[in-house]
């Protein structure tokens, strides 16, 4: 990429996750829609650093000038200058890795603040309705009137976020949601929280509901069926549930799926997302027909006396490739208007 691509500003986006690193570009001076541009993706386990993995990505998309701007959504607390990346080797100092990528500035964010940012900006064909209830799309960079949403997502972990919309601002609200201790619902459950709990003294929605929780998850059916664990991957797990609707494998990923709804009605009593809860994160794509045929959206309404205000809440899973880098754009477009 060479500056004569650009009408404003080039800023450089960034995505890191527990397992995957992504980079893009954005061109400041397209405000309406974010264009991403430069789009790659590389293993975390490639590279010793995050600057390591920055410089690559620079010069491998042929950027011919160190933005002066970056924008990183990062899997991780975002609390002072020390980051640490959950579930990744990485951890950096804000303003060392902004001098020594030589930065004029730098926002760090946690990855589901950034997605939650890229809400305003998703079109109805990223979004699929998960249940009955009428979605609402929150279309637009400064949507009307004010509204509350809430973002789920299993990955390497669980990220929660929210979106507030207030006066046509978007406001980002962090959360470690994902690591609340997951409520059993019935005897079944319990059992399965006694063989989790084996390993781990203390299980939150995160030890379940995540690439590494369905592992948890199929390992703790086993041990409560008396069932040899034959399955090694989440990917082995969810193909032979496709396959065999008697076996273990089909009962983990049913039961995945219900647990991820009722925590994602957690969610949203939690941030009184009333108008939206969206799903997230790499699962997905996998998890949709899932989610639509199982017990998602059950257990999800299942709240109680807030069963009525809960069946009224839409189900969104995101189907956008680039939720995370989007989101960083939304946030460096942001940036980018108040500094005008």
């Amino acid at each position: 990429m060479s500056p004569g691509e650009f009408q404003g500003e080039p800023i450089l986006l960034a995505d890191i996750g527990g397992t995957n690193a992504r980079f893009a570009m954005i061109d400041a001076g397209k405000r309406n829609d974010p264009v991403l541009l430069g789009i790659r993706r590389y293993p975390v386990t490639q590279f010793e650093s995050l600057a390591a993995a920055i410089r690559h990505y620079l010069q491998e998309a042929g950027v011919a000038a160190t933005p002066r701007r970056a924008v990183l959504g990062v899997a991780a607390p975002v609390k002072g200058d020390r980051i640490a990346i959950t579930n990744n080797p990485w951890t950096f100092s804000v303003e060392e890795l902004r001098s020594e990528c030589r930065f004029d500035s730098l926002a760090v964010i946690n990855d589901f603040s950034a997605n939650s940012m890229s809400l305003p900006y998703l079109q109805a064909a990223d979004v699929k309705a998960i249940g009955p209830a009428a979605p609402i799309v929150a279309r637009g960079p400064a949507p009307a009137p004010d509204r509350s949403f809430a973002v789920i997502g299993p990955g390497t972990g669980l990220g929660v976020g929210g979106l507030l919309i207030r006066d046509g601002r978007p406001i980002p609200v962090d959360s470690e949601g994902g690591h609340t201790s997951f409520a059993p619902a019935n005897a079944y459950e319990f059992a399965i929280l006694e063989a989790v709990q084996q390993r781990f003294e203390r299980v939150s929605y995160e030890r379940l509901v995540c690439g590494p929780g369905m592992m948890n998850l199929y390992r703790a059916v086993c041990a409560v069926e008396g069932l040899a664990a034959s399955s090694a991957t989440p990917e082995q797990v969810t193909a032979l549930a496709a396959g065999d609707r008697a076996g273990a494998e089909f009962r983990t990923l049913a039961l995945f799926c219900e647990i991820l709804g009722a925590c994602a009605g957690d969610v949203a009593l939690m941030f009184a997302a009333w108008d939206g809860v969206y799903l997230a994160g790499g699962m997905l794509p996998t998890l949709v027909p899932w989610l639509e045929s199982g017990g998602f959206r059950r257990r999800f309404e299942a709240k109680g006396r807030y069963r009525p205000t809960l069946q009224a809440v839409p189900t969104l899973a995101i189907l956008h490739p680039d939720l995370g880098l989007l989101g960083a754009a939304a946030r460096a477009l942001a940036d980018h208007s108040s500094a005008r």
